[in-house]
């Protein structure tokens, strides 16, 4: 299993590698990398990938995590240089789908219980505005971001959040 893992990061690396020798304006646009792995810790928490689709444009998929559900959140993002060497802003929008198997408890006083079940499929709108930094000597990126959305569920609900986060990505 170790040696399919590292195999694979090879592959990743050499292919990155290779598309970065042919891409010289990589320089000019500052994002300074083509594929992120990391964490998003925020409202919507979890693993996170993005990967590049040209000079400024990339595709961020988001898999959150929380008690008793997941979600799967899809961006399209424009990257913007501020500048600055290394950071950039970015906006974009997509979508998601989340997933919740609990039960929501309340407490009144010292009495427990269920107000209604929370088995639900939610699929929701997403906006995504914010600041990303690639620290230059390291393959790190830190972002600071919110991910505005609106999600209607299966049961009848809607569920609005800004849901802002912080990132911490390794880049190659």
């Amino acid at each position: 299993m170790k040696t399919n893992i590292f195999i694979i990061a090879l592959s990743l690396l050499i292919n990155v590698n290779t598309q970065a020798q042919t891409e010289p304006s990589l320089a000019i646009n500052q994002r300074n990398y083509h594929t992120a792995v990391g964490l998003r810790v925020g409202g919507t928490s979890g693993l996170t990938v993005k990967q590049f689709l040209g000079q400024r444009a990339a595709l961020e998929g988001i898999l959150g995590v929380w008690h008793h559900g997941l979600s799967a959140t899809l961006l399209y993002e424009q990257h913007v240089p501020t500048g600055a060497p290394g950071l950039n802003w970015y906006y974009g929008a997509g979508g998601h789908a989340a997933f919740n198997t609990g039960h929501s408890v309340h407490y009144h006083g010292y009495e427990r219980y269920e107000r209604y079940r929370t088995d639900e499929v939610g699929l929701g709108i997403d906006g995504i505005i914010g600041l990303e930094y690639k620290i230059r000597p390291i393959p790190l990126a830190i972002s600071l971001d919110m991910k505005p959305f609106v999600e209607f569920t299966s049961g009848g609900h809607v569920w609005m959040s800004l849901d802002p986060a912080l990132g911490v990505k390794l880049a190659f």
